[in-house]
């Protein structure tokens, strides 16, 4: 993109956010992280669309708990996510011996399981995500899916950020499956995100918490098509801005089994088990049940 098209006028509230990143970064994370749960306190209070999407999801996934507990994990939801969106600036900017300070790898020996196989990551939507994500590439040459921002500046910068530190592929969804196998195979460790709602296409209906939730189904295919093991990764966004833990999971034996809808529902239930540990810092804020099977109504509305 050319830079007289990244400076026209409409994109020039995206600059001023930009550089208002830029000035945070280099406060000391725990500032940030105060920063972070007042904005995103204030924006809990707030009636909006978000706000919905995450209570009506809370309330679907935690049908059992006191709507007081409820009411805190949706404004921690939005504290944790405003820090995680403040602070890429420190991923943008920061220095890699300071984002190795802020970002742990609790087990570093348990990421490439056995060492002979290819290795996917899987990678659930938690808070951490990008940082967890940055700090891996400083230790090895991986790949991962990359849906372009709407905005080409916010594109731009969480490019940069996301490729600053080694030869990272990204791997557009429209480049289809034959690229996304050909870089598993080559041995580079894929970062794999499928824990969202896409819609119909390449999903089936597996519960999440109970409820039937279209997921995803290539996880195990693409075990199956490039025989590499799955070794699931989170990371956690710790209390009073000491940085983010990221620690990976055994690999998964007998997977995948020969039993999609199966092989599938095992993969969301091991993401509600992580979800269970430290609810506000799920992507509630995604309409996570978005798609319903035939002839249901939206659960949003």
């Amino acid at each position: 993109m050319s830079p007289d098209t990244l400076l026209r006028p409409s994109l020039w509230p995206a600059w001023l956010g930009v550089g208002f990143l830029w000035l945070l970064h280099w406060l000391p994370l725990p500032l940030q992280a105060a920063l972070g749960d007042a904005l995103g306190g204030l924006l809990a209070l707030l009636p909006g669309k978000r706000r919905h999407v995450a209570a009506t999801n809370l309330a679907l996934c935690f049908p059992d708990a006191p709507k007081a507990l409820r009411r805190r994990w949706l404004r921690q939801t939005f504290q944790a996510s405003m820090r995680a969106a403040l602070e890429h600036g420190v991923l943008w900017w920061g220095s890699e011996a300071r984002l190795r300070r802020l970002i742990r790898i609790d087990n570093p020996e348990a990421a490439l399981g056995d060492g002979k196989r290819p290795v996917i990551w899987l990678a659930p939507h938690f808070v951490g995500l990008d940082m967890g994500g940055v700090r891996l590439t400083m230790d090895h040459h991986i790949a991962s899916m990359y849906a372009p921002a709407r905005n080409p500046v916010s594109d731009r910068f969480i490019r940069r950020g996301r490729t600053r530190f080694s030869d990272i592929v990204l791997i557009s969804r429209r480049e289809g499956l034959k690229a996304t196998l050909q870089t598993i195979k080559s041995g580079r460790p894929f970062y794999y995100l499928p824990d969202q709602d896409h819609g119909r296409q390449n999903a089936v209906f597996v519960p999440f918490f109970g409820v039937p939730a279209a997921t995803v189904s290539a996880l195990p295919r693409l075990s199956k098509l490039t025989s590499a093991q799955i070794i699931p990764v989170v990371t956690r966004q710790l209390p009073w801005g000491r940085g983010y833990a990221v620690r990976f999971y055994p690999p998964w034996e007998n997977y995948p089994s020969g039993d999609l809808e199966a092989d599938v529902a095992r993969m969301n239930a091991f993401i509600e088990e992580r979800v269970r540990e430290m609810p506000p810092q799920y992507l509630w804020l995604h309409r996570r049940f978005k798609t319903r099977p035939a002839d249901e109504a939206s659960l949003y509305e």
